[in-house]
């Protein structure tokens, strides 16, 4: 296996630091728009294994699909992975097509929301662009293994896991994020600094959510919608999670048999009302404006202006949740609420790895899918999720002792039916 990893951000600079442990590939190669943060990257990763020499780096235009297809032949890339913003899904899915590699990504294509009832109805949904082109990818025999990152990703295995092992029927698939990360300036007041690119945050954020059910198909609500305390587990506890556009809610129900699909994210008080500030002053805007004659996108200034989230990890403290809340009807014919879950403590990812905890925890799925290809556990053609493939093996290697495995343990809880969510009307309305 040849992997091209395109971006060297926080989940980039991450995954090629969890990577080079693992010795199922031959080469991986580290590209980037910024050539310097590409070098960054493999110099890290190479201290880490006395040695090393499977990695290297190389500069490349992301948003352009000629480039990626050029530098993937180049090398002889037998995959390509996106590490990169959504905003770059298509190019580098169109450039892994045209030089004939697989292809694997943590965010799907962007959405379009309905023109006019952008509340109640989808317009273009995420992954649309990506599915439309299915059968070109199953034609030409390639794989397209979209959004395996946390969320999306071992969010969709669990359901893969939930749905083969604990339940015979299952009632809701809903998708449930929360933390306890707090961020400190150096002199100890804590500061807003996202975990995970705040562009990436705006864009899930301020669209409006998705949510899927049986008999009635995709539709969707305003964003903050259907507020619910969540009791996260190890120490994390409970924490508002409202619906967010995400990529469970489009990809699960086109694999797997439920009910009703949602995602739902512990945002916190302080994110949702800078979000709404942001979309309010028109900061959340990817249209560029003319700042005295420069031309320039409001939300790229926003993302400039806040910590890189690739920095903070020294600066954080606590822990963050990705897990996948099942109910239904268990094997056994009785009710059954499971709560399926993974958990990472930025003290531990920031000793083990340089990296704080929301990138890591993202960037190591798609490095188990990788060794999953490259063992041939996992095969398939054509645009396909995570739930798509059995979950046990990816779920036994993640947890797996090192050498062996990865060494990050998974759990599992079974609850009680959660009541009823709580009433989030005060808030108005983002439009």
């Amino acid at each position: 296996m040849r992997v091209l990893m395109i971006g060297a951000g926080g989940v980039g600079d991450a995954a090629a630091r969890t990577a080079v442990e693992r010795d199922y590939f031959e080469r991986w190669v580290v590209a980037d728009y910024d050539l310097g943060r590409a070098e960054a990257t493999v110099a890290a990763a190479s201290a880490r294994r006395p040695g090393e020499t499977r990695f290297v780096a190389a500069q490349v235009d992301a948003s352009s699909a000629d480039a990626v297809s050029a530098l993937a032949r180049e090398h002889g890339a037998t995959h390509v992975f996106n590490a990169v913003d959504p905003r770059f899904v298509m190019p580098i899915f169109e450039g892994a097509l045209a030089a004939g590699a697989d292809y694997l990504d943590m965010a799907m294509s962007l959405s379009q929301r309905h023109p006019e009832r952008p509340h109640e109805l989808t317009g273009v949904k995420l992954g649309d662009e990506q599915f439309a082109a299915a059968s070109q990818w199953e034609s030409a025999g390639r794989l397209a293994l979209v959004g395996i990152g946390v969320e999306p990703g071992l969010s969709d295995v669990f359901a893969r896991y939930a749905s083969d092992h604990l339940f015979s029927e299952i009632d809701e698939l809903g998708t449930r994020d929360g933390a306890n990360l707090t961020v400190h300036d150096e002199h100890g007041n804590e500061i807003f600094a996202p975990g995970f690119s705040i562009w990436t945050v705006i864009e899930e954020c301020l669209n409006p959510p998705v949510v899927w059910e049986k008999g009635r198909g995709w539709y969707t609500t305003p964003p903050f919608s259907e507020g619910e305390i969540f009791d996260f587990p190890e120490g994390i506890g409970p924490v508002e999670c409202v619906n967010v556009e995400h990529e469970e809610v489009l990809l699960m129900p086109r694999f797997l048999d439920a009910k009703k699909v949602t995602f739902k994210y512990g945002l916190g008080e302080q994110m949702i009302g800078i979000l709404r500030a942001l979309h309010e002053l028109g900061l959340d805007s990817t249209q560029p404006v003319d700042v005295k004659g420069v031309s320039v996108s409001p939300r790229d200034v926003v993302a400039a202006c806040l910590p890189d989230p690739a920095t903070i990890g020294p600066q954080m403290t606590g822990k963050t949740c990705a897990g996948l809340w099942v109910t239904g009807t268990g094997k056994d014919g009785q009710p059954r609420a499971t709560y399926l879950y993974h958990v990472v403590d930025n003290e531990v990812s920031m000793r083990e790895y340089g990296a704080q905890c929301v990138v890591w925890q993202t960037a190591i799925n798609p490095v188990v899918a990788l060794e999953l290809l490259a063992k041939g556990t996992w095969r398939a053609s054509g645009v396909l999720g995570p739930e798509a493939f059995d979950a046990k093996p990816f779920l036994d290697l993640l947890a797996a002792p090192k050498p062996e495995g990865y060494g990050s343990a998974w759990g599992l809880e079974d609850r009680e039916p959660m009541r009823e969510p709580i009433a989030t009307a005060q808030r108005p309305e983002t439009d």
